[in-house]
């Protein structure tokens, strides 16, 4: 253990600092009471572990000034509240100690922030979120396997599964970003929050990671809730197939897929992790048939990816004219990287 001198507590000048360690924690073995940094402006602390002897919100009293916050790796138990007039730009990664991944309470009293990048385990209740004048955010809330089946078969009288949909307090507090980053864990829970979704009406771009094991339940209503969406970018278009993904993918046939699409005004969409296979042409054709305003497409080939091209790169499809006949599409190509990519495309398609 080594202690922090007294006098880094207590700066009247200190405006930047930056606390990393990769193999031990950091303990801000001071309260609130006993910290005293007037004009600090940017606290980093990455390590193995952070604790504070005191709330986070009486310590961060001690930063009058703090304008970008940044905390790896956070461990909490219990209620917690990030609070601060100053604070424009946040970001925490928690992962919660070995037996007990969920906070208990998690609220944000932070009206001046225009950045939040916000990932940990899924907590019981977020009973205060003030983030009226977020621009962007990024948010990856995880779940255990546990809360993925509860979630998947929903039980009113399970007080886990009701515990897990507080969680719409949390989306309803960031409706007024203009960007906004979904993980694949955080797309299934918003599943919960389908009922209570707010409308974004300020979302301009929207970024989705996907994976093959986590649904896409609550597409449909996050699309028909983008009024005035214009980038839809999804990395990866694998997910977990159910009956509840509607119009937002084909993956099941059904009439009543309802029109989360046909309401959406995106006009520009990037797809990323693109491997060529048969159900990712038919997820491309199922957009590009169905999203009215979309003028312009790219996919990215990865280089590190398993695919059915060669040589990565990127292909861009621009929304002139096509037909469809079979499981393919005839669309005007334009290639901007690799020739080698459009010698693989599936003939049919060129």
């Amino acid at each position: 253990m080594y202690c922090l001198p007294e006098e880094l507590f207590e700066s009247k000048t200190l405006v930047d600092l930056k606390l990393r360690s990769e193999e031990y924690g950091v303990n801000w073995w001071r309260g609130g009471t006993r910290t005293l940094l007037p004009m600090l402006k940017t606290l980093e602390i990455d390590a193995e572990w952070i604790t504070f002897c005191d709330e986070l919100e009486n310590v961060l009293h001690a930063f009058p000034v703090l304008e970008e916050l940044y905390l790896a790796d956070k461990k909490w138990l219990w209620n917690e509240t990030v609070s601060s007039a100053s604070l424009r730009k946040l970001t925490i990664f928690a992962s919660g100690f070995e037996d007990y991944l969920n906070p208990e309470s998690i609220s944000f009293d932070t009206p001046s922030l225009v950045y939040l990048e916000y990932s940990d385990f899924i907590a019981t209740d977020y009973p205060k979120v003030n983030l009226t004048n977020l621009v962007e955010a990024r948010i990856g809330l995880m779940v255990t396997e546990g809360q993925i089946n509860l979630i998947r078969a929903p039980n009113d009288e399970d007080d886990g599964f009701l515990r897990l949909r507080n969680v719409w307090k949390l989306i309803s507090g960031i409706r007024n970003v203009q960007k906004l980053f979904f993980t694949a864990d955080a797309l299934e829970v918003l599943s919960l929050s389908c009922e209570s979704m707010p409308v974004f009406n300020n979302l301009k771009f929207l970024c989705i990671k996907s994976d093959k094991e986590r649904g896409w339940q609550a597409m449909p209503v996050l699309l028909r809730n983008c009024p005035h969406l214009e980038t839809l970018v999804f990395e990866d278009l694998s997910h977990y197939v159910t009956d509840k993904c509607g119009d937002a993918c084909d993956c099941i046939s059904r009439e009543d897929k309802g029109c989360s699409r046909s309401s959406c005004p995106v006009k520009y969409m990037k797809i990323t992790g693109f491997r060529g296979t048969i159900k990712e042409m038919k997820m491309i054709s199922h957009f590009l048939e169905y999203f009215p305003c979309l003028k312009e497409m790219e996919i990215y080939v990865e280089e590190n990816d398993p695919t059915e091209f060669e040589v990565p790169g990127r292909l861009k499809l621009v929304r002139q004219f096509w037909t469809f006949y079979d499981e393919f599409f005839i669309c005007y190509v334009k290639l901007l990287v690799s020739p080698e990519v459009y010698k693989k495309w599936p003939p049919e398609s060129k």
